[in-house]
Protein backbone atom coordinates (compact mmCIF):
# COMPACT_ATOMS: atom_id res chain seq x y z
CA UNK A 1 0.00 0.00 0.00
CA UNK A 2 1.63 3.22 -0.58
CA UNK A 3 0.79 6.74 0.76
CA UNK A 4 -1.89 7.43 -2.33
CA UNK A 5 -3.87 4.15 -1.60
CA UNK A 6 -3.99 5.45 2.08
CA UNK A 7 -5.51 8.10 1.49
CA UNK A 8 -7.91 6.84 -0.45
CA UNK A 9 -8.81 4.20 1.94
CA UNK A 10 -9.02 6.66 5.34
CA UNK A 11 -11.45 8.99 3.13
CA UNK A 12 -14.16 6.58 3.15
CA UNK A 13 -14.06 6.20 6.98
CA UNK A 14 -14.33 3.57 9.62
CA UNK A 15 -16.53 0.56 8.62
CA UNK A 16 -16.65 -2.43 9.46
CA UNK A 17 -13.47 -3.21 7.50
CA UNK A 18 -11.89 -0.12 8.50
CA UNK A 19 -10.60 0.60 11.94
CA UNK A 20 -8.43 3.76 13.20
CA UNK A 21 -6.29 4.67 15.71
CA UNK A 22 -4.28 7.29 16.81
CA UNK A 23 -1.48 5.59 18.25
CA UNK A 24 0.29 2.24 18.72
CA UNK A 25 -0.64 2.80 22.39
CA UNK A 26 -3.79 1.44 21.47
CA UNK A 27 -2.52 -1.61 20.35
CA UNK A 28 -4.24 -4.27 22.65
CA UNK A 29 -7.96 -2.59 21.60
CA UNK A 30 -6.43 -2.95 18.01
CA UNK A 31 -5.64 -6.65 18.70
CA UNK A 32 -8.98 -6.96 19.76
CA UNK A 33 -10.02 -5.23 16.33
CA UNK A 34 -7.55 -7.57 13.85
CA UNK A 35 -9.26 -10.64 15.71
CA UNK A 36 -13.21 -9.52 14.73
CA UNK A 37 -11.92 -9.09 11.78
CA UNK A 38 -9.98 -12.61 10.95
CA UNK A 39 -13.54 -14.00 12.02
CA UNK A 40 -14.97 -11.80 9.84
CA UNK A 41 -14.58 -10.31 6.31
CA UNK A 42 -10.97 -8.76 7.02
CA UNK A 43 -10.09 -5.40 6.62
CA UNK A 44 -7.48 -2.91 7.89
CA UNK A 45 -6.51 -1.40 11.53
CA UNK A 46 -4.39 1.73 10.61
CA UNK A 47 -2.29 3.28 13.43
CA UNK A 48 -1.37 7.17 12.86
CA UNK A 49 -5.08 8.09 12.04
CA UNK A 50 -7.35 10.37 14.01
CA UNK A 51 -11.21 9.37 14.88
CA UNK A 52 -11.95 12.37 12.07
CA UNK A 53 -9.84 10.98 9.30
CA UNK A 54 -6.96 12.90 10.13
CA UNK A 55 -3.46 11.23 8.98
CA UNK A 56 -0.62 12.34 12.03
CA UNK A 57 1.18 9.25 12.07
CA UNK A 58 3.85 8.15 14.91
CA UNK A 59 7.12 7.79 15.49
CA UNK A 60 7.68 3.92 14.46
CA UNK A 61 10.86 2.45 15.82
CA UNK A 62 11.85 -1.52 16.20
CA UNK A 63 10.72 -1.74 19.39
CA UNK A 64 7.48 -0.33 18.43
CA UNK A 65 6.57 -3.21 15.54
CA UNK A 66 8.38 -5.72 17.80
CA UNK A 67 5.48 -4.58 20.59
CA UNK A 68 2.84 -4.73 18.04
CA UNK A 69 3.67 -8.04 17.00
CA UNK A 70 3.98 -9.24 20.34
CA UNK A 71 0.35 -8.07 21.34
CA UNK A 72 -0.42 -10.08 17.84
CA UNK A 73 0.47 -13.11 18.92
CA UNK A 74 -2.08 -13.46 21.63
CA UNK A 75 -4.72 -13.75 18.89
CA UNK A 76 -5.24 -17.73 19.00
CA UNK A 77 -5.22 -20.07 16.96
CA UNK A 78 -1.92 -18.40 15.64
CA UNK A 79 -2.52 -16.15 12.67
CA UNK A 80 -0.15 -13.88 10.43
CA UNK A 81 -1.66 -10.30 9.61
CA UNK A 82 0.25 -8.08 7.13
CA UNK A 83 2.01 -5.55 8.82
CA UNK A 84 3.40 -2.21 6.75
CA UNK A 85 5.13 1.02 7.76
CA UNK A 86 3.82 3.81 5.39
CA UNK A 87 6.53 6.86 5.98
CA UNK A 88 5.17 10.43 6.12
CA UNK A 89 7.03 13.55 6.44
CA UNK A 90 9.24 14.36 9.66
CA UNK A 91 10.27 11.09 10.50
CA UNK A 92 6.56 9.93 11.32
CA UNK A 93 4.97 6.95 9.67
CA UNK A 94 1.14 5.27 9.57
CA UNK A 95 1.08 1.54 10.50
CA UNK A 96 -1.32 -0.22 8.44
CA UNK A 97 -2.47 -4.17 9.47
CA UNK A 98 -3.51 -6.19 6.97
CA UNK A 99 -6.41 -8.65 8.04
CA UNK A 100 -7.64 -11.27 5.98
CA UNK A 101 -10.73 -12.77 6.78
CA UNK A 102 -12.80 -16.12 6.60
CA UNK A 103 -11.39 -18.09 8.98
CA UNK A 104 -11.04 -19.12 12.51
CA UNK A 105 -13.24 -18.68 15.08
CA UNK A 106 -10.44 -16.60 16.50
CA UNK A 107 -9.79 -15.41 19.79
CA UNK A 108 -7.94 -12.31 21.74
CA UNK A 109 -6.55 -13.90 25.47
CA UNK A 110 -9.13 -16.39 25.43
CA UNK A 111 -11.98 -14.42 24.01
CA UNK A 112 -13.73 -14.21 20.80
CA UNK A 113 -14.63 -11.06 19.07
CA UNK A 114 -16.61 -9.91 15.57
CA UNK A 115 -17.21 -6.20 13.86
CA UNK A 116 -20.27 -4.84 14.43
CA UNK A 117 -20.38 -2.17 11.82
CA UNK A 118 -17.08 0.24 12.61
CA UNK A 119 -17.06 -1.04 16.08
CA UNK A 120 -15.69 -4.09 17.90
CA UNK A 121 -18.11 -6.69 20.30
CA UNK A 122 -17.32 -9.27 22.24
CA UNK A 123 -18.88 -12.96 19.99
CA UNK A 124 -21.72 -14.21 21.93
CA UNK A 125 -20.43 -17.73 23.23
CA UNK A 126 -23.97 -19.13 20.66
CA UNK A 127 -22.00 -17.61 17.61
CA UNK A 128 -18.46 -19.31 18.51
CA UNK A 129 -19.79 -22.58 19.71
CA UNK A 130 -21.74 -22.58 15.93
CA UNK A 131 -18.07 -21.16 13.90
CA UNK A 132 -16.33 -23.85 15.74
CA UNK A 133 -18.55 -26.39 14.91
CA UNK A 134 -18.47 -25.60 11.04
CA UNK A 135 -14.15 -25.27 11.68
CA UNK A 136 -14.67 -28.49 12.91
CA UNK A 137 -17.34 -29.98 10.36
CA UNK A 138 -14.91 -31.32 7.59
CA UNK A 139 -13.69 -33.97 9.71
CA UNK A 140 -15.72 -34.45 13.11
CA UNK A 141 -19.43 -34.20 12.95
CA UNK A 142 -22.08 -36.75 13.62
CA UNK A 143 -22.94 -38.73 10.68
CA UNK A 144 -19.34 -39.78 9.94
CA UNK A 145 -18.45 -40.95 14.00
CA UNK A 146 -18.59 -44.62 14.21
CA UNK A 147 -21.50 -46.19 15.76
CA UNK A 148 -21.20 -47.67 19.34
CA UNK A 149 -19.78 -51.34 19.97
CA UNK A 150 -22.51 -53.78 19.27
CA UNK A 151 -24.47 -52.09 15.99
CA UNK A 152 -23.25 -53.81 13.36
CA UNK A 153 -24.77 -54.43 9.97
CA UNK A 154 -27.29 -57.04 10.97
CA UNK A 155 -29.44 -53.71 12.84
CA UNK A 156 -29.45 -52.22 9.16
CA UNK A 157 -32.60 -52.14 7.16
CA UNK A 158 -31.36 -54.70 3.83
CA UNK A 159 -34.35 -54.77 1.74
CA UNK A 160 -34.19 -50.39 1.63
CA UNK A 161 -30.07 -50.76 1.07
CA UNK A 162 -31.26 -52.52 -1.92
CA UNK A 163 -33.70 -50.48 -3.28
CA UNK A 164 -31.41 -47.81 -2.74
CA UNK A 165 -28.96 -49.47 -5.23
CA UNK A 166 -31.32 -50.58 -7.69
CA UNK A 167 -32.64 -46.72 -7.80
CA UNK A 168 -29.39 -45.13 -8.42
CA UNK A 169 -28.18 -47.79 -10.85
CA UNK A 170 -31.72 -46.87 -12.72
CA UNK A 171 -30.64 -42.85 -12.26
CA UNK A 172 -27.48 -42.91 -13.68
CA UNK A 173 -25.67 -41.98 -9.91
CA UNK A 174 -24.10 -45.22 -9.75
CA UNK A 175 -22.09 -47.79 -12.15
CA UNK A 176 -24.23 -50.91 -12.50
CA UNK A 177 -22.31 -53.46 -10.13
CA UNK A 178 -22.21 -57.57 -9.61
CA UNK A 179 -21.42 -56.84 -6.04
CA UNK A 180 -25.19 -56.45 -4.48
CA UNK A 181 -24.47 -57.96 -1.09
CA UNK A 182 -25.19 -55.23 1.71
CA UNK A 183 -21.56 -54.60 2.84
CA UNK A 184 -20.25 -53.82 -0.73
CA UNK A 185 -23.46 -50.98 -1.24
CA UNK A 186 -22.66 -49.40 1.92
CA UNK A 187 -18.82 -49.01 1.17
CA UNK A 188 -19.98 -47.71 -2.41
CA UNK A 189 -22.36 -45.52 -0.49
CA UNK A 190 -19.40 -44.14 2.13
CA UNK A 191 -21.41 -45.55 5.40
CA UNK A 192 -18.24 -47.76 6.34
CA UNK A 193 -15.03 -46.23 6.96
CA UNK A 194 -12.27 -48.15 7.81
CA UNK A 195 -14.08 -51.54 8.76
CA UNK A 196 -16.70 -49.04 11.22
CA UNK A 197 -19.92 -48.88 10.21
CA UNK A 198 -20.67 -45.03 10.54
CA UNK A 199 -23.78 -43.30 12.35
CA UNK A 200 -25.26 -41.97 8.51
CA UNK A 201 -25.48 -45.44 7.65
CA UNK A 202 -28.14 -45.91 11.05
CA UNK A 203 -29.98 -42.25 9.98
CA UNK A 204 -30.03 -44.12 6.44
CA UNK A 205 -30.78 -47.27 6.91
CA UNK A 206 -31.19 -48.49 11.13
CA UNK A 207 -34.38 -50.74 11.57
CA UNK A 208 -33.31 -52.65 14.56
CA UNK A 209 -35.69 -51.65 17.84
CA UNK A 210 -32.85 -52.45 20.27
CA UNK A 211 -31.32 -49.26 17.97
CA UNK A 212 -33.98 -46.90 19.69
CA UNK A 213 -32.04 -46.40 23.40
CA UNK A 214 -28.58 -45.68 21.25
CA UNK A 215 -30.91 -43.33 18.63
CA UNK A 216 -33.76 -41.63 19.82
CA UNK A 217 -33.46 -38.93 17.41
CA UNK A 218 -34.02 -40.42 14.69
CA UNK A 219 -37.93 -39.46 14.69
CA UNK A 220 -40.74 -37.84 12.75
CA UNK A 221 -43.64 -35.66 14.61
CA UNK A 222 -46.72 -35.23 12.84
CA UNK A 223 -49.29 -33.03 14.00
CA UNK A 224 -52.96 -31.52 12.34
CA UNK A 225 -53.73 -28.94 14.87
CA UNK A 226 -57.24 -27.07 14.55
CA UNK A 227 -57.36 -23.23 14.71
CA UNK A 228 -54.12 -21.58 13.40
CA UNK A 229 -51.55 -22.20 16.29
CA UNK A 230 -50.39 -24.84 18.74
CA UNK A 231 -53.23 -23.14 21.49
CA UNK A 232 -55.85 -25.52 19.34
CA UNK A 233 -56.56 -29.02 19.91
CA UNK A 234 -55.12 -31.69 18.02
CA UNK A 235 -57.13 -33.46 14.86
CA UNK A 236 -54.41 -35.61 14.74
CA UNK A 237 -50.90 -36.61 16.12
CA UNK A 238 -48.45 -39.08 15.16
CA UNK A 239 -44.73 -39.77 16.00
CA UNK A 240 -42.52 -42.38 14.56
CA UNK A 241 -39.46 -43.93 15.15
CA UNK A 242 -37.36 -45.31 12.06
CA UNK A 243 -34.36 -44.69 9.76
CA UNK A 244 -35.09 -41.31 7.27
CA UNK A 245 -36.80 -42.87 4.08
CA UNK A 246 -39.17 -44.76 6.10
CA UNK A 247 -40.03 -41.39 8.35
CA UNK A 248 -40.17 -39.44 4.69
CA UNK A 249 -42.70 -41.75 3.54
CA UNK A 250 -44.38 -41.67 6.92
CA UNK A 251 -44.60 -38.08 6.57
CA UNK A 252 -45.63 -38.23 2.88
CA UNK A 253 -48.97 -40.78 4.01
CA UNK A 254 -49.42 -38.15 6.56
CA UNK A 255 -50.01 -34.77 4.08
CA UNK A 256 -52.17 -37.40 1.96
CA UNK A 257 -54.39 -37.79 4.52
CA UNK A 258 -54.74 -33.66 5.61
CA UNK A 259 -53.78 -31.78 2.70
CA UNK A 260 -57.05 -31.17 0.93
CA UNK A 261 -57.56 -31.30 -3.65
CA UNK A 262 -59.33 -29.03 -5.09
CA UNK A 263 -60.85 -30.13 -8.83
CA UNK A 264 -61.96 -28.40 -11.74
CA UNK A 265 -62.62 -29.52 -15.63
CA UNK A 266 -61.03 -27.96 -18.09
CA UNK A 267 -63.57 -26.49 -20.61
CA UNK A 268 -63.87 -28.26 -23.84
CA UNK A 269 -61.00 -30.70 -22.81
CA UNK A 270 -63.03 -32.69 -20.24
CA UNK A 271 -59.93 -33.40 -18.51
CA UNK A 272 -60.05 -32.96 -14.55
CA UNK A 273 -57.06 -30.97 -13.13
CA UNK A 274 -56.08 -31.15 -9.30
CA UNK A 275 -54.62 -28.21 -7.36
CA UNK A 276 -53.50 -29.62 -3.84
CA UNK A 277 -53.75 -26.84 -0.88
CA UNK A 278 -49.73 -27.69 -1.01
CA UNK A 279 -47.80 -28.79 -3.48
CA UNK A 280 -46.59 -32.17 -3.15
CA UNK A 281 -43.15 -32.07 -4.69
CA UNK A 282 -42.10 -29.06 -2.62
CA UNK A 283 -43.06 -30.24 1.10
CA UNK A 284 -41.30 -33.57 0.21
CA UNK A 285 -38.30 -31.52 -1.09
CA UNK A 286 -38.66 -29.90 2.70
CA UNK A 287 -39.13 -32.67 4.52
CA UNK A 288 -35.87 -34.24 2.52
CA UNK A 289 -34.22 -30.95 3.26
CA UNK A 290 -34.41 -30.95 7.07
CA UNK A 291 -33.82 -34.57 7.11
CA UNK A 292 -30.30 -33.51 5.23
CA UNK A 293 -29.70 -30.30 7.06
CA UNK A 294 -30.70 -31.46 10.75
CA UNK A 295 -28.64 -31.45 13.63
CA UNK A 296 -28.22 -35.16 14.69
CA UNK A 297 -26.10 -34.45 17.66
CA UNK A 298 -29.65 -33.47 19.79
CA UNK A 299 -30.77 -36.41 21.27
CA UNK A 300 -34.68 -35.54 21.55
CA UNK A 301 -34.39 -33.68 18.40
CA UNK A 302 -36.70 -34.46 15.47
CA UNK A 303 -37.79 -33.13 12.77
CA UNK A 304 -41.66 -32.21 12.81
CA UNK A 305 -44.69 -31.58 10.52
CA UNK A 306 -47.64 -29.37 11.73
CA UNK A 307 -50.58 -28.34 9.75
CA UNK A 308 -53.03 -25.39 10.80
CA UNK A 309 -55.88 -24.02 9.35
CA UNK A 310 -53.87 -21.63 7.85
CA UNK A 311 -50.67 -22.92 7.03
CA UNK A 312 -47.78 -25.61 7.15
CA UNK A 313 -44.59 -25.59 8.81
CA UNK A 314 -41.60 -28.12 8.67
CA UNK A 315 -39.20 -27.63 11.22
CA UNK A 316 -35.76 -29.46 12.01
CA UNK A 317 -33.70 -29.16 14.45
CA UNK A 318 -30.30 -26.92 13.87
CA UNK A 319 -29.11 -23.81 12.94
CA UNK A 320 -28.18 -22.17 9.37
CA UNK A 321 -24.33 -22.79 8.37
CA UNK A 322 -21.88 -21.50 6.29
CA UNK A 323 -23.56 -17.97 6.09
CA UNK A 324 -26.39 -18.81 4.58
CA UNK A 325 -29.71 -16.54 5.43
CA UNK A 326 -33.12 -17.06 4.14
CA UNK A 327 -32.58 -14.47 1.59
CA UNK A 328 -29.92 -16.16 0.52
CA UNK A 329 -32.09 -19.67 0.25
CA UNK A 330 -34.38 -17.52 -2.37
CA UNK A 331 -31.47 -16.82 -5.12
CA UNK A 332 -29.07 -19.04 -6.49
CA UNK A 333 -26.71 -20.47 -3.86
CA UNK A 334 -24.15 -23.46 -2.87
CA UNK A 335 -25.14 -25.73 -0.64
CA UNK A 336 -23.19 -27.18 2.42
CA UNK A 337 -25.49 -30.00 3.36
CA UNK A 338 -24.60 -30.16 7.63
CA UNK A 339 -24.82 -34.04 6.94
CA UNK A 340 -23.36 -34.53 3.54
CA UNK A 341 -23.13 -38.17 3.58
CA UNK A 342 -26.70 -38.37 4.24
CA UNK A 343 -27.40 -35.81 1.45
CA UNK A 344 -25.57 -37.80 -0.86
CA UNK A 345 -27.20 -41.03 -0.27
CA UNK A 346 -30.50 -39.38 -0.69
CA UNK A 347 -29.07 -37.68 -3.97
CA UNK A 348 -28.12 -41.13 -5.52
CA UNK A 349 -31.57 -42.72 -4.29
CA UNK A 350 -33.33 -39.86 -6.24
CA UNK A 351 -34.98 -37.86 -3.39
CA UNK A 352 -32.95 -35.13 -3.83
CA UNK A 353 -31.30 -33.34 -6.73
CA UNK A 354 -28.24 -31.41 -7.10
CA UNK A 355 -27.33 -29.49 -4.01
CA UNK A 356 -28.18 -25.86 -4.15
CA UNK A 357 -31.64 -26.22 -6.25
CA UNK A 358 -33.96 -27.85 -3.85
CA UNK A 359 -35.28 -24.43 -2.20
CA UNK A 360 -35.33 -22.60 -5.88
CA UNK A 361 -37.66 -25.58 -6.96
CA UNK A 362 -39.78 -25.45 -3.75
CA UNK A 363 -40.61 -21.66 -4.97
CA UNK A 364 -40.52 -22.55 -8.62
CA UNK A 365 -43.60 -25.74 -7.79
CA UNK A 366 -45.27 -23.04 -5.47
CA UNK A 367 -45.75 -20.67 -7.64
CA UNK A 368 -47.08 -23.49 -10.48
CA UNK A 369 -49.43 -24.64 -8.06
CA UNK A 370 -50.96 -21.06 -7.19
CA UNK A 371 -49.26 -20.64 -3.37
CA UNK A 372 -47.52 -17.87 -2.18
CA UNK A 373 -43.77 -18.09 -1.77
CA UNK A 374 -42.63 -20.53 1.42
CA UNK A 375 -40.50 -18.45 3.91
CA UNK A 376 -37.70 -19.68 5.71
CA UNK A 377 -36.31 -18.45 8.91
CA UNK A 378 -34.44 -19.62 12.37
CA UNK A 379 -35.44 -19.39 15.76
CA UNK A 380 -35.10 -20.77 19.36
CA UNK A 381 -32.75 -23.37 17.48
CA UNK A 382 -34.70 -24.74 14.83
CA UNK A 383 -35.01 -24.19 11.53
CA UNK A 384 -38.59 -23.68 10.03
CA UNK A 385 -40.07 -23.78 6.66
CA UNK A 386 -43.77 -21.90 6.13
CA UNK A 387 -46.37 -23.18 3.41
CA UNK A 388 -49.40 -20.95 2.73
CA UNK A 389 -52.06 -22.12 1.07
CA UNK A 390 -53.06 -21.96 -2.37
CA UNK A 391 -56.68 -20.16 -2.89
CA UNK A 392 -58.01 -21.48 0.41
CA UNK A 393 -61.61 -20.40 -0.66
CA UNK A 394 -61.15 -23.84 -3.29
CA UNK A 395 -60.78 -26.14 -0.12
CA UNK A 396 -63.89 -25.13 2.19
CA UNK A 397 -64.45 -27.92 4.36
CA UNK A 398 -68.16 -29.69 3.15
CA UNK A 399 -66.98 -30.09 -0.04
CA UNK A 400 -65.43 -31.78 -2.86
CA UNK A 401 -62.44 -30.08 -2.32
CA UNK A 402 -61.75 -30.68 1.23
CA UNK A 403 -60.81 -34.46 0.84
CA UNK A 404 -57.79 -35.71 0.75
CA UNK A 405 -56.58 -38.28 -1.20
CA UNK A 406 -57.22 -41.43 0.79
CA UNK A 407 -60.77 -39.81 1.37
CA UNK A 408 -61.40 -39.88 -2.49
CA UNK A 409 -59.96 -43.61 -2.62
CA UNK A 410 -62.07 -44.57 -0.03
CA UNK A 411 -65.33 -42.79 -1.92
CA UNK A 412 -63.83 -44.88 -4.75
CA UNK A 413 -64.59 -48.31 -2.53
CA UNK A 414 -67.72 -47.64 -0.91
CA UNK A 415 -68.91 -47.59 -4.31
CA UNK A 416 -70.20 -51.20 -3.52
CA UNK A 417 -70.27 -51.93 0.72
CA UNK A 418 -66.97 -52.20 2.32
CA UNK A 419 -65.77 -53.45 5.54
CA UNK A 420 -63.72 -51.29 7.93
CA UNK A 421 -60.39 -53.72 7.12
CA UNK A 422 -60.50 -53.40 3.53
CA UNK A 423 -61.14 -49.35 3.91
CA UNK A 424 -57.90 -49.20 6.23
CA UNK A 425 -55.98 -51.24 3.63
CA UNK A 426 -56.37 -48.84 0.92
CA UNK A 427 -54.67 -46.21 3.13
CA UNK A 428 -52.10 -48.36 4.62
CA UNK A 429 -53.58 -47.68 7.99
CA UNK A 430 -53.44 -50.13 11.04
CA UNK A 431 -54.58 -48.31 14.13
CA UNK A 432 -58.57 -48.90 13.85
CA UNK A 433 -59.15 -45.87 16.40
CA UNK A 434 -57.00 -43.38 14.91
CA UNK A 435 -58.33 -44.23 11.48
CA UNK A 436 -62.18 -43.86 12.11
CA UNK A 437 -61.24 -40.71 13.94
CA UNK A 438 -59.13 -39.47 11.33
CA UNK A 439 -60.23 -40.33 8.42
CA UNK A 440 -63.97 -42.63 8.16
CA UNK A 441 -65.28 -40.15 10.75
CA UNK A 442 -65.39 -36.88 8.49
CA UNK A 443 -66.88 -38.86 5.32
CA UNK A 444 -69.69 -39.95 7.43
CA UNK A 445 -70.15 -36.51 9.32
CA UNK A 446 -70.14 -34.49 5.65
CA UNK A 447 -72.80 -37.69 4.55
CA UNK A 448 -70.68 -38.68 2.01
CA UNK A 449 -70.71 -42.30 3.17
CA UNK A 450 -72.79 -44.60 5.47
CA UNK A 451 -73.03 -47.52 7.86
CA UNK A 452 -74.98 -50.52 6.59
CA UNK A 453 -76.26 -51.12 9.99
CA UNK A 454 -76.43 -47.24 11.58
CA UNK A 455 -78.09 -48.75 14.73
CA UNK A 456 -74.53 -51.08 15.60
CA UNK A 457 -71.96 -48.93 14.44
CA UNK A 458 -69.01 -51.59 16.47
CA UNK A 459 -70.93 -54.62 14.62
CA UNK A 460 -68.44 -56.81 12.92
CA UNK A 461 -70.60 -56.98 10.11
CA UNK A 462 -70.58 -53.14 9.74
CA UNK A 463 -69.88 -52.02 6.04
CA UNK A 464 -69.67 -48.43 4.68
CA UNK A 465 -71.72 -47.76 1.38
CA UNK A 466 -71.84 -44.57 -0.50
CA UNK A 467 -74.45 -41.97 0.24
CA UNK A 468 -76.62 -40.56 -2.52
CA UNK A 469 -74.30 -37.09 -1.90
CA UNK A 470 -71.34 -39.16 -2.41
CA UNK A 471 -71.95 -40.52 -5.54
CA UNK A 472 -72.17 -36.61 -6.70
CA UNK A 473 -69.46 -35.44 -4.99
CA UNK A 474 -67.53 -38.43 -7.56
CA UNK A 475 -69.17 -37.55 -10.03
CA UNK A 476 -67.67 -33.94 -10.09
CA UNK A 477 -63.87 -35.48 -8.93
CA UNK A 478 -64.17 -37.47 -12.25
CA UNK A 479 -65.24 -34.23 -14.38
CA UNK A 480 -69.11 -34.93 -14.48
CA UNK A 481 -68.45 -39.34 -15.74
CA UNK A 482 -69.53 -42.41 -14.17
CA UNK A 483 -66.97 -45.11 -13.85
CA UNK A 484 -67.84 -47.51 -16.44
Amino acid sequence: MNLDDLKDLVRKGESDRVEFKRSTGQRTAAAKTVCAMLNGLGGFVIFGVTDKGEIIGQEVSTKTLEDLASELRRIEPPAFPEIETIPLKENRSVIVISSPGGGGPYTFEGRPYMRNGPTTIRMPREEYDRRLLERLHATQRWENQPVPDGVTIDDLDAEEIQITLDNAIRLGRLEPTTRRDTESILRGLELIHDGKLLNAAVALYGKSDRLKPLYPQLEIRLARFRGKNRLGDFADNRQYWGHVFSLLRRAESFLMDHVPIAGRVIPGKMVREDQPLYPPRATREAIANAICHRDYTIPGGAVAVAMYDDHLEITNPGTFHFGITPEKLTRPHESKPWNPIIANVFYRAGIIERWGTGTLNILDWCKENGNPPPTWEEQAGSVYVCFRPSHPSKHQVGTKSALSRHQVDILHKCQNDSALVDLMGITGRSDRTKFRHQVLNPLLEAGLIEMTIPDKPRSSKQRYRLTERGRRILREIRGGKDEE
